[in-house]
């Protein structure tokens, strides 16, 4: 009778501790609900602090001005360029594009270079997209497609003998696929294009119902299959490879150039973290309330956007304000909104 008497004397005991326990988490959670996480930083910071920010964010927001764009444009045909004549063409890598098919008609037709090719085939698309398209949409096409035919003839002269460079198949594969990639992405990371089938491409999707992915990936295929017989397996199947790594590189590539930090952080001084955020790395913050699942308490959750730099020197200075910071930081490579430039 007396153990019965004391386990009930116990357990009314915990009843009133976590009834006790609930009412204090409810009035916390009032008291939580009534207070905002922290205070605006239009209050904290100085109005010189807040245009410094402004300016800055305009400038991130915009595009790339005519002399940044051109150079860039020019940077990636130059970076294509250079791999069709040192790592193309001396292998017979005919991956698809102009520049693939160029290949193989230089192979049938040796009397004309690569570079006489690609004049060919960019003025006939050029004709083609001038018939069939408003010459204010292919404008940049049309000069990529010769700048880039130009350039390839440019240093053909540079580099003549059409010789491997390395000496390594496998070597010259890679750089094949990795240069074009690299100046696909920053061609395409401006809003341009390197010209050639991507005139044909527009006039597939103005003209007709084919879906423009596949249509170009099975004229790729038929390109490599053509080089597979011309070359025999072993220079095929380089083919085989380098078009299936020349789509995903170029991938990687263009999220590379838009990478950016999701930064999220938990910590005792949110309000010098937010503070440090927007007057020392020029950016904002969503703020927001949390609560912990094993303790019931409130904790305030700072999320930002930032470059990779800037994700480095948050994260160094969150953990000196508090050691015991909860920070999360994951990649992002589609950011549209206020202070980015989107992607076209």
């Amino acid at each position: 009778m007396a153990d019965r008497h004391e386990t009930e004397i116990e357990a009314r005991a915990i009843e009133a501790a976590a009834a006790e326990a609930a009412s204090r988490a409810a009035e916390r959670a009032v008291e939580d609900a009534q207070r905002p996480p922290v205070a605006p930083m239009e209050d904290v910071v100085d109005r010189s602090d807040v245009e410094r920010g402004e300016r800055i964010e305009r400038k991130r927001s915009e595009e790339p001005g005519f002399i940044r764009f051109f150079a860039e444009l020019n940077l990636g045909l130059i970076l294509t360029a250079v791999s069709i004549v040192v790592f193309k063409t001396p292998n017979h890598f005919a991956f698809g594009g102009t520049s693939g098919l160029s290949v193989i008609l230089s192979t049938l037709v040796p009397q004309l270079p690569v570079g006489a090719f690609m004049w060919i085939l960019n003025i006939v698309l050029v004709i083609l997209g001038f018939i069939f398209l408003e010459r204010k949409a292919i404008l940049w096409s049309v000069y990529a497609s010769f700048a880039l035919s130009a350039y390839v003839s440019l240093f053909e002269l540079l580099f003549p003998g059409g010789h491997s460079f390395t000496g390594d198949m496998w070597l010259d594969l890679c750089f094949a696929v990795i240069l074009p990639a690299l100046g696909s992405a920053i061609v395409f990371d401006i809003g341009a294009s390197t010209g050639g089938t991507d005139i044909l491409a527009m006039i597939l999707k103005r003209r007709t119902t084919l879906e423009i992915g596949r249509a170009l990936l099975i004229v790729d295929i038929g390109i490599v299959t053509v080089a597979a017989f011309l070359y025999g397996p072993r220079v095929g199947l380089y083919c085989v490879l380098g078009l299936f790594a020349k789509t995903l590189v170029v991938d990687k590539a263009i999220e590379s150039i838009h990478l950016r930090k999701v930064c999220t952080v938990i910590c005792k001084e949110p309000l010098k973290v937010e503070k440090f955020i927007v007057k020392n790395l020029n950016r904002s913050a969503t703020i927001s309330r949390g609560y912990g699942a094993f303790s019931g308490e409130c904790v305030t959750v700072i999320m930002s956007v930032l470059s990779r730099r800037e994700a480095v020197q948050l994260r160094r200075y969150a953990r000196e304000v508090d050691p015991g910071a909860f920070i999360t930081i994951v990649d992002s490579s589609e950011i549209v909104g206020k202070g980015f430039r989107g992607v076209m």
